[in-house]
């Protein structure tokens, strides 16, 4: 199993590079996954060499392809003007419109000030909930205030505790997988099976068993029926 942490930090160090890092640990606290980290800062100039002749060179090429083909994918961004920044977007623009379809997908991003702590939810979860990608309930946002702080470190390890659920088997096999409340999963139970949604040849969702309290109608079913 493969993670991609795509990072739009622009300093060095860069505490979206260090919340990337924490979060893709917190996955790999439950499952055994191969992890690529891909820093935009590096492909800045090829990704503006993209836009302007069509053709992306090679390692931003590798990227979008890093990108497309892993199991599970981490994003995180510095706030700029209270989106996004436009590394950030600029990346994703280039995306395959298909390549994000049915693929988990756990947000973060960094801030100054904790007064940008919803732009996950108005900035970055509509742009993934556009490219068909399953965003991930919990979203982390870490003010400058937040660093060392339990709160931010129970978020960190909840979301963790998601983008495994969605992607693999819990470390171990058998091993119970505890989340940031306390309450332990059934070890006899295969916690990807059991909590992330049956997927097609494609990584779409496709149904979810009615018993779990929700259910997900595949786009095509629901296009179909209003076509009647």
């Amino acid at each position: 199993m493969k993670i991609v942490v795509v990072s739009a930090g622009l300093s060095t160090p860069s505490s979206t590079r260090l919340l990337a890092d924490r979060l893709a640990a917190a996955v790999r606290e439950h499952v055994d996954a191969e992890l690529e980290v891909i820093e935009l800062r590096e492909l800045a100039t090829e990704i503006a060499r993209h836009f302007v002749t069509g053709f992306p060179p090679a390692r931003l090429a590798a990227a979008l392809d890093a990108v497309a083909a892993a199991d599970g994918l981490i994003a995180v961004t510095p706030v700029f003007a209270g989106s996004y920044s436009g590394l950030f977007k600029s990346f994703f623009d280039l995306i395959d419109k298909d390549s994000l379809t049915g693929k988990p997908v756990l947000l973060g991003a960094t801030g100054g000030t904790a007064r940008h702590s919803l732009v996950t939810e108005h900035a970055l979860r509509p742009l993934f909930t556009y490219l068909r990608a399953l965003v991930l309930p919990t979203a982390v946002y870490a003010a400058s205030e937040d660093w060392g702080d339990e709160g931010l470190a129970r978020r960190i390890a909840r979301a963790g505790a998601e983008l495994a659920r969605f992607t693999g088997p819990s470390l171990g096999g058998a091993a119970p997988v505890t989340d940031p409340d306390g309450a332990a999963t059934d070890p006899d139970v295969d916690t990807a099976a059991a909590i992330a949604p049956p997927r097609s040849r494609t990584g779409a969702i496709t149904s979810v068993d009615p018993a779990d309290g929700f259910a997900v109608v595949p786009f095509e079913q629901r296009l179909a029926a209003l076509r009647v």
